[in-house]
């Protein structure tokens, strides 16, 4: 998982450099997050094949835009973010999402009892579509911290607003999974 502190010291050459036109560069860039931006879009649209394609368009629709890339607050990464999303936007206007998964998601050992791989199929499953049902700036936080690990001074540069309001929005998006989720809770708790 990138962070700030290594974006900070070995990316920004690379961000001037990419934004100049160096395309090497840019390679560097795209080998640092493509593992966190396949991994957000994956989470969100559940399905290994247009989790590829979307991430492989978020560093296409980058390579283009990266002249008008400007260093500011936000990071590099936060700038890919919102390509993801709005591309992510794009994909559920078009496209009806897929209700499950992919079973590549999680398997953690071929060995392991084939019961609890399902279950903990289902379980991601419920979870997925549950979490989804969360107004947008939810998702976002409870992706952000909960999934990709990303902590809070980087979330908030990321969507725009202040480590209070991405603690609570996290806070509200719990309370709201809680309640939807009911009596299922205990199940993914349990896990």
């Amino acid at each position: 998982m990138a962070n700030l502190k290594s974006e900070a010291h070995t990316s920004i050459a690379d961000i001037d450099s990419a934004v100049k036109g160096d395309t090497a560069a840019f390679g560097r860039l795209f080998d640092m997050y493509v593992d966190d931006i396949y991994k957000h879009v994956y989470y969100r649209v559940g399905s290994a094949q247009d989790a590829q394609d979307i991430s492989q368009q978020v560093f296409i629709n980058a390579f283009k835009a990266i002249s008008r890339f400007r260093n500011t607050n936000t990071p590099f990464l936060g700038w890919l973010m919102r390509i993801a999303h709005n591309l992510i936007v794009d994909y559920y206007r078009s496209k009806k999402p897929q209700s499950n998964l992919d079973p590549e998601l999680d398997i953690r050992d071929e060995a392991e009892d084939p019961t609890k791989i399902s279950e903990r199929h289902a379980i991601q499953s419920l979870l997925q579509k549950t979490i989804l049902k969360l107004p947008e700036a939810q998702q976002q936080v409870i992706l952000f911290h909960f999934i990709e690990g990303f902590d809070y001074p980087l979330i908030a540069k990321m969507i725009g607003k202040s480590e209070g309001a991405v603690r609570v929005l996290q806070h509200r998006g719990l309370s709201s999974l809680r309640r939807l989720l009911g009596s299922k809770e205990t199940i993914l708790w349990e896990t």
